[in-house]
């Protein structure tokens, strides 16, 4: 066994080692987030959302007026239109 082998390995080990650092004086200073303009905005919306009825009453009584009545119509073009779009959008 060579012994000035032995000595370059442990140098190069000896230099590997964690330094210590020096302290900071700002050692308990606090963790700052700042929320964006956007996601303020966006919180809100979704808020908004969440708090309005799924169901809108005004469309529904319309409806149920127009069935009552006989004048609610929907022609069969505007149904294969629907069709026709839901269909290109699902293959998108």
């Amino acid at each position: 066994m060579r012994v000035d082998a032995l000595n370059q390995v442990s140098q190069i080990y000896q230099q590997a080692k964690p330094k210590k650092t020096a302290k900071t004086d700002n050692a308990y200073t606090k963790d700052e987030f700042q929320i964006s303009r956007e996601a303020k905005d966006y919180q809100v919306a979704k808020q908004a959302v969440s708090e309005a009825s799924e169901i809108r009453e005004d469309k529904v009584a319309q409806y149920k007026e127009a069935l009552a009545s006989g004048t609610y119509n929907v022609s069969s073009q505007e149904i294969a239109e629907k069709m026709v779009s839901k269909l290109f959008d699902s293959l998108i």
